[in-house]
Parts: structure tokens; sequence; C-alpha cells
């Protein structure tokens, strides 16, 4: 019988952190804040064949991976499922079919023994990537999130409590940055080969900032900004001329990313916090790191950034939002479902 009545909550607990959202199958264990292992099998090769991931193709990669890549967690952990005191798991956003793998495993495991089951919102894991990178981290702090579904300045007020400075209208960065990518002829994943090609490139075409109000509230648009790659890319093919990828990628990243940073920083400022952080696929973007530290160093503020290996999906951000809840009791049922789409706050 599951019964978590007695249940007492311990200042250190061992969390087993599940993810399955897209094409990662993942799996992380932590010790408190401090991260004892963190494992990825992932079906991006295969995925890569048509060009984006398949939903189908996913959800059988990680029923085919989910006993493996946990065992091998705890195993590198050092530790045994008896020792967990509970699981967390992403139950959204994301894939339904890969989310449910990923969610019936980790309820299977909390009720065979009989520890809290944590569902973690997705988005909530990437902004608590940064307390991997620094455990002694505390809020207040800003955090830029940009990910592929979602684009947002925060003002972090406690480990569980935010506040949004800045939104985007429409597309998310990491979603502008695949479509520009598929433009281009870029291969899949987008966001590290515009990277690559900006490398080599010149940012030295005009194309309209991601910003598109400047206010106390500042808000973004990507829309616009994936409409004139796109626009720029086509008239040129039409008037049978040539272009440079690498400069097209150059001058799409310093449109799409130098609004971020700037607002990010000016907003830490206003606010007067010590610390910015960042958190989200976008967030491993070479181009965004180095900028962000610049203008951090510029403007005296601390900067945390997680590894690049925790700004794409992992297990250990999940793990680290579930040691958020479990401090504060916030345990699921096992009635608990799969959301394909959930709100940044949810």
């Amino acid at each position: 019988m599951y019964d978590l009545s007695g249940y007492k909550i311990k200042p250190e607990p061992v969390i087993l952190g599940f993810e399955s959202s897209c094409d990662e199958t993942a799996a992380a264990v932590i010790r408190g804040r401090k991260l004892l292992s963190d494992c990825i099998i992932s079906s991006a090769t295969e995925q890569a064949k048509y060009g984006g991931v398949v939903p189908e193709i996913a959800s059988r990669a990680h029923t085919e991976a989910v006993d493996e890549v946990v065992n091998l967690a705890l195993e590198k952990a050092g530790v045994t499922v008896r020792d967990l005191d509970a699981v967390a798991v992403t139950y959204g956003a994301g894939l339904l079919g890969a989310l449910l793998v990923g969610l019936s495993f980790a309820k299977g495991l909390a009720y065979s023994l009989n520890i809290p089951l944590i569902a973690v919102n997705h988005i909530r894991g990437h902004l608590a990537a940064a307390y991997l990178d620094d455990p002694s981290l505390k809020p207040p702090f800003v955090t830029l999130l940009a990910s592929g579904g979602h684009t947002a300045i925060l003002h972090t007020i406690s480990e569980r409590k935010f506040t949004v400075l800045a939104k985007t209208l429409d597309d998310a960065a990491g979603e502008a940055f695949d479509k520009c990518a598929r433009v281009l002829g870029l291969p899949y994943p987008g966001g590290p080969n515009i990277q690559r090609a900006a490398e080599g490139g010149k940012a030295n075409i005009p194309f309209p900032s991601a910003l598109v109000r400047h206010s106390e509230s500042p808000v973004f648009s990507y829309s616009g900004l994936k409409t004139a790659v796109i626009n720029y890319c086509h008239t040129k093919t039409q008037r049978g001329e040539s272009f440079s990828v690498p400069d097209i990628a150059a001058s799409f990243q310093r449109a799409a990313i130098d609004p971020l940073v700037e607002n990010t920083v000016k907003s830490a400022c206003g606010l007067g916090v010590p610390a910015v952080t960042a958190g989200g696929g976008v967030a491993a973007n070479a181009y965004l790191r180095r900028t962000l530290g610049e203008k951090c160093r510029s403007a005296g503020l601390r900067l945390v950034l997680p590894e690049i290996k925790h700004c794409t999906d992992n297990a250990a951000m999940i793990a680290a939002e579930g040691l958020n809840k479990y401090l504060s009791g916030d345990f699921a049922p096992l009635s608990v479902n799969a959301a394909a789409q959930i709100p940044l706050e949810g």
C-alpha cells in the first residue's frame, strides 16, 4: 500500500531524477545539492535522419533505454534503489508518449519503495540547473530563460517563487534557432549548428532585433526575426545571388541574443540583485555565454551559468528542481498524468 503519512522530510535526501520529455532518456542522482551521477542515452542521431524529433521513435527509444540509464545512474552514484528518498520525474511539457514512459517508470519505483513521487515542470528544471553549478547559490537573482519552448527574464525570489519581468510574444528563442537552421540547410539540432556556422561569419546583416518594445517590461518577438531571415534567403535565391550562411548565422545570432543579454543585466541592476543565472538550451550558446559574462562583469554582477550539458535536456536539473519541491513537501499523487503543455508557473 502506498502511504506517505508517516514520511519524514530529510535535509539532504538522495533523489533519483528522471527526464524523458523529448529525445533524451536521462537519469541522475543527487544527495542534497551534491550531484552524484548524471547519465543520458540519446536518440538524437536517429532523429537527425528525419530532420527533427519523431514522437514514435522517441517513445520507443525511451522504453528501450529506461532500465539501462537508471541502473547506470545508480551504479555511478554508488547507491541502490533502497537508498533513495524520493523520485523526481518530468511530467510536462513535452511529447506525451515520451513523458509517459518516464512517468510510468517513476510511479512504479516510488510505489514499490513507498517513497515520494515528485512531478517536475521541465522548464522549472531548466531554472534549477544553476544550483548544480553552484550549490551555495541563494535567491534573489535574475534568471534568463531561453529554451525551445519559452523565452523570459525572471526575478527569482525564492527556490519556489519567481515573477516574470519580460517574455516573448510568439516564438521562443530556441524555436527560432531551429527554424532558421532549417532555412539555411543546417542539420538537426539547429541551435548548435547555427553557433558553429556563426563562428566563421560576420554579423553584418541588419536583421531586426528580437526586442520589439522598450519599457519597464521589455517584450520580445522572434517571429519577425525568423521571417526576416527566411525572406533574405528567398530573395537572394530568386535573384540568383549567392549568400553567406556563416554571415546570416552570425547576424541572426546577434539579433536574437543581444536583446536578451542586455535586458537581463538591465533588470538585475534595476532590482538591485547581486546575481544573474541562465537556463534552457539557448543558454548553451557560446555567444550568449560570452556576452552575458562580459555584461555581468561590467555591471558588477555575479554570473552563475550551468555547465553546457545542464542547459540541454538532462535529469540532473530535474533532480535539482525535485529537491526544491521535496523540501517543501510538494509530493505528487500516483494519479498524476503527463501534460504536453503546462504553464511556466505550473
